[in-house]
């Protein structure tokens, strides 16, 4: 892999600016520090694409973003988050966030096209990919710079994203250590790239260990969807005594109904939201903040013409608390 500015930066131990500075700004760093800087380029290889020179040469130094609409039902507050950890890494590139809103994945692609064609943004992020998601394809076939949080699992451009599988199989390893041998799975309805691969972790970890997959539910992420599952899943013949959520929502929908039934249900949520820690819910805490950073540096810091396009799968952390460790 080609060197990165971060590569250098930690080389040199200064900070990424600093090494953006001497390579574009030289005069305003001390030159004890510059030599520094330049020896670790030196040493390292590293090699400033062209491409990010442009990005960086350019007028506008802005970048587009869609505002996702509310999801009123919903208690995730991850799109807010990943929103504010791009703004922060951007500044700290000297680049900033150009919002804008659109109705549907066609008026993001349109809205993108003539923000660039007017020298408005320099690059654009997309959030949420999808399979099928028609707006890559459209991004590259008009030159568009961009990078993507998500993936499709066909992607011939840069993207970064959070290996949700890994996520569901930590919890699933988690309720199994606690002697959990029937454990549930509650999640969005197929076909979400982000839900499947949830279930994904959930299932391929049971069947690792030799254990049957419990029941499967699926549902819209609500408040409303998860106190229902809940439901049908204690009123089971044969009920689990464990259940993964593929979401703080659906986990929290299902914790009214254990709770106000008085029964016993392991939940475990996804996202680590910060209705989870109010509800002393187990959850899967996502690496938004790296997120962001990632996201910054592929669009700054792409691969030579020649090379593959950048991509990143961070790890999630599973955070316990009381729903899944309480008997």
């Amino acid at each position: 892999m080609q060197p990165t500015v971060e590569d250098v930066a930690r080389e040199a131990g200064v900070s990424r600016q600093t090494v953006s500075n001497v390579l574009n700004a030289p005069e305003r760093v001390r030159p004890e520090t510059r030599e520094r800087v330049e020896a670790a380029i030196a040493k390292l290889g590293y090699r400033p694409n062209r491409l990010a020179q442009g990005l960086r040469a350019s007028t506008s130094r802005m970048i587009g973003y869609r505002i996702e609409p509310v999801h009123p039902h919903a208690l995730g507050s991850i799109h807010d988050r990943f929103l504010h950890a791009l703004a922060d890494a951007g500044r700290a590139e000297d680049h900033h966030l150009l919002l804008y809103t659109a109705d549907d994945a066609q008026g993001e692609v349109d809205g993108a096209l003539a923000l660039h064609r007017a020298g408005a943004i320099d690059a654009l992020v997309l959030y949420g990919l999808h399979a099928g998601d028609p707006r890559p394809p459209a991004l590259l076939a008009n030159a568009v710079p961009f990078a993507a949080f998500g993936r499709t699992g066909d992607d011939d451009h840069p993207w970064v994203d959070v290996d949700n599988a890994a996520g569901t199989a930590a919890a699933t390893r988690h309720l199994t250590e606690a002697g959990h041998r029937r454990i549930a799975f509650a999640g969005y309805p197929p076909g979400s790239a982000v839900g499947d691969r949830r279930a994904e972790g959930w299932r391929d970890t049971l069947a690792a260990l030799g254990l049957p997959p419990g029941p499967d539910v699926r549902g819209e992420d609500s408040l409303a969807v998860g106190a229902e599952i809940g439901a049908r899943l204690l009123e089971r013949p044969d009920p689990p005594t464990a259940v993964v959520a593929a979401t703080d929502t659906l986990a929290a929908g299902l914790l009214r109904t254990v709770r106000a039934r008085g029964a016993r249900l392991a939940v475990v949520g996804f996202d680590d939201t910060p209705t989870a820690a109010a509800l002393d819910l187990s959850s899967v805490r996502q690496p938004i903040e790296a997120a962001g950073h990632a996201i910054i540096a592929a669009l700054l810091n792409p691969p030579p013409p020649d090379g593959p396009p950048a991509a990143r799968l961070l790890p999630p952390e599973l955070i316990v608390r009381g729903s899944s460790t309480t008997p």
